[in-house]
């Protein structure tokens, strides 16, 4: 399977329907004290995470484009890629759980389950595949030992 579509390209395209579920059914609200708390703390560990893994990336000096894992240079398990071996799309994630409690619809947090979904289907999965091919029984083993998400 081809991947074809970027993961932030997912990300920006689960945004803007979410944006459009919160114009277009705002009486759907999710309303409780500490809401907007939650949203920054959220948006902070999505950004952590995505931080962490692309550092992560650049010192084992391997690549971050998620169209070509056939280019990665070394297999990264260390830091963040202990506790998640897609910390990347995690934080990604994060950040639209953020953005569903911020604007407060739920609405909006529809699209979560559904971004996980195609991401595991058509960008994770194909991923995992590729990354078989390039490092054989490490990447197996990895597999074995660390979930896909949390």
């Amino acid at each position: 399977m081809q991947l074809k579509v970027p993961p932030p390209a997912v990300f920006l395209a689960a945004v803007l329907i979410m944006y459009a579920g919160v114009r277009l059914v705002p009486s759907l609200t999710l309303a409780f004290p500490g809401q907007a708390s939650i949203a920054v703390i959220l948006a902070l560990a999505g950004c952590l995470l995505g931080g962490l893994a692309v550092g992560a990336f650049w010192k084992d000096k391997t690549t971050i484009d998620p169209r070509a894992p056939e280019a990665a240079t070394s297999l990264v398990t260390s830091g963040v890629f202990r506790l998640s071996r897609n910390p990347m799309y995690l934080g990604l994630l994060s950040l639209l759980l953020a953005l569903g409690m911020y604007w407060g619809t739920l609405s909006a947090l529809v699209v979560v389950p559904v971004f996980v979904w195609y991401l595991t289907e058509f960008q994770i999965k194909p991923e995992e595949d590729r990354l078989k091919k390039v490092f054989g029984p490490s990447y197996s083993e990895y597999l074995e030992q660390v979930r896909r998400w949390i």
